[in-house]
């Protein structure tokens, strides 16, 4: 059933749920359609008066910034063997390559890493869990983690809201038209994220040029 739809058939308390939710889960380090969720639930405040943007914003950015510092707590507790649970647990989004691609981020942008992080599909799973992992201080990932999550989610809630608002009609026509480029936009920067991991993971399994001496 189309994402949107399935909305609109629960309360609007169970949506503020669903969206806090799935968001915290994947930003905890579990691969979940969360910006699928947010940009539905923001469409469909646009057209039903039931479900108020602003809660539903607050909600989306509660859901980041809690579920992004369980996933650090995790990260921070686990540490390097957690990465190797996830990697086989979870192949094809942590692998070696995204680790290292990842981790590179980190290394290079630090606390930036973690903000600019939530607006990519794959470093949002990422971001909680190799902060911690990497024992990033907790204020400065908390810093990133909030204001990360209340431009993204209010962001996100905002734009799509005023959006519908401003196309109703058209957009009760092809609301799919949202998800179709929420989707595409995660399809990119995963696409990107993953040629970057593959490169990394090159690089790393390269051997070493041995001296001419030996």
């Amino acid at each position: 059933m189309h994402v949107q739809e399935w909305l609109d058939t629960v309360p609007a308390a169970a949506v503020y749920a669903v969206v806090a939710l799935v968001i915290g889960l994947e930003s905890l380090g579990i691969p979940l359609p969360g910006e699928i969720i947010l940009v539905s639930a923001a469409l469909l405040s646009s057209q039903h008066s039931g479900i108020n943007p602003i809660v539903l914003g607050a909600c989306a950015t509660a859901g980041a910034v809690i579920g992004d510092s369980i996933g650090y707590a995790i990260g921070r507790k686990g540490g390097r063997p957690l990465l190797a649970w996830l990697g086989k647990k979870f192949p094809r989004h942590f692998s070696e390559g995204h680790v290292a691609t990842a981790e590179k981020s980190f290394e290079k942008w630090g606390m930036w890493a973690v903000f600019f992080g939530r607006f990519i599909a794959l470093l949002r799973i990422f971001a909680g869990p190799l902060a911690g992992v990497l024992h990033m201080p907790y204020w400065k990932f908390l810093t990133a983690n909030v204001l990360g999550g209340i431009c993204w989610a209010g962001g996100t809630t905002a734009v799509i809201y005023y959006v519908g608002i401003v196309a109703e009609d058209w957009l009760k026509r092809f609301s799919y038209l949202g998800l179709v480029a929420a989707v595409l936009v995660g399809l990119t920067s995963m696409l990107v994220i993953r040629r970057k991991a593959k490169k990394a993971q090159t690089a790393q399994q390269e051997p070493e040029p041995v001296p001419a001496g030996d």
